[in-house]
């Protein structure tokens, strides 16, 4: 897609009886979106490395941002101090970071999933900039495949386990499967990166990364691979079973070989677990947030939100927009819905492209448009 940016008092499109608005702009390359204990909304602005962004032409007139390429490397803080939803308070929270993108904070830790590793900072609560210098507690795999450098992480109920998310270094191991230690794969370790472990595996590009709140179960969301098709092979939000294999690079949504892998990992496709819930070929879903408030109507409660970033490699366009997932006791009970539309302008170019979700203490939810530089609030309409 080509992206031409939001025309003045143009936004995304809710369902009726919520209202869309700016929560911010002028970032670069907004993407993972964490809310602190006390409320502050932090952003991780990061990109490929290298790549020349299409970015909000014309619009912000931010001809810098425009013309950017690589990575900002850095997370932005925003305060809301008169809690009426739009920020007053904006910092730079951390820089000098190797393309950030998940935040966990745990007790007075603050956790950054680099591309490259784990870095622990401490962290005040209220301060609105970290100063002093972290602790890389684990190397991640980097490199590889050109868009699969995100690295996403969260923590368990008691605070005791960090899990990441690391994608494969290539589409289906074309370049061989012994460059894809470590890939592919969510893993798990303690606080101090200790005891590190592939904790599911086959999970081609896993980005999104929430626990329930119902069964307590994790979940994620991964974009499959490419080359198979307009219709193949559907991204898809999935439960994640320790020990579990869903796949990736001999099959596909359970038992379908990949005909290119000519009959490779028998032993591993016959336990091979089928996802949850179809998210549709090359929809690109990256964030994941369940809805874990009261604020909205009873039928998106303990619901996940997806946002999905948009297709590259298909005819017509997939994705490029949030879709919402009902849950019923801790279980997926319908198909995804549009819930947040609008991206697309017409069959060549986008306005945006929607990353990451995130629930505010109102209950409204908070969407980063990395393309556009743009953070979304959608709330109900009062």
């Amino acid at each position: 897609s080509k992206v031409i940016g939001w025309p003045a008092g143009k936004t995304p499109i809710a369902p009726a009886g919520f209202a869309v608005e700016k929560f911010a702009d002028q970032l670069e390359n907004p993407r993972c979106l964490y809310v602190l204990p006390n409320g502050d909304v932090l952003v991780a602005e990061a990109g490929t490395k290298g790549a020349i962004k299409s970015v909000a032409a014309f619009v912000s007139g931010n001809s810098k941002s425009r013309l950017s390429s690589g990575s900002a490397d850095r997370i932005t803080l925003f305060r809301d101090t008169n809690k009426d939803g739009i920020p007053d308070v904006r910092d730079v929270f951390l820089d000098g970071l190797n393309q950030p993108l998940g935040m966990v904070l745990v007790d007075n830790i603050f956790y950054v999933a680099n591309t490259n590793g784990v870095v622990a900072f401490p962290y005040t609560k209220g301060q609105t900039s970290i100063s002093a210098s972290g602790k890389k507690i684990t190397d991640l795999p980097a490199n590889g495949y050109n868009n699969h450098w995100t690295r996403n992480i969260i923590t368990n109920k008691d605070g005791s386990k960090l899990y990441i998310t690391v994608g494969s270094a290539s589409n289906v191991a074309e370049h061989g499967i012994e460059g894809e230690v470590m890939r592919a794969n969510v893993l798990v370790m303690n606080l101090d990166g200790s005891d590190k472990k592939v904790f599911a595996s086959g999970l081609r590009n896993p980005v999104g990364l929430a626990f329930d709140m119902y069964s307590k179960k994790l979940w994620t969301v991964v974009n499959e691979r490419d080359e198979l098709g307009d219709e193949l092979v559907p991204d898809y939000l999935t439960s994640v079973q320790e020990g579990g294999f869903y796949g990736w690079p001999y099959s596909y949504w359970g038992k379908h070989l990949d005909p290119r892998m000519n009959g490779a990992g028998k032993e591993l496709v016959e336990k091979a677990i089928v996802p949850e819930v179809s998210l549709g070929a090359h929809t690109a879903s990256l964030g994941l947030a369940f809805y874990n408030h009261t604020a909205f109507p009873t039928r998106y409660h303990n619901g996940a939100f997806i946002g999905q970033h948009g297709s590259w490699n298909k005819s017509t366009f997939s994705g490029y927009k949030v879709v919402f997932v009902p849950f019923e006791n801790g279980k997926p009970s319908g198909a995804p819905q549009d819930f947040l539309t609008g991206f697309i302008a017409n069959e060549d170019e986008v306005y945006g492209r929607p990353v990451g979700i995130v629930v505010l203490p109102d209950g409204s939810i908070l969407v980063s448009d990395d393309s556009a530089n743009t953070i979304w609030r959608v709330r109900v309409n009062k």
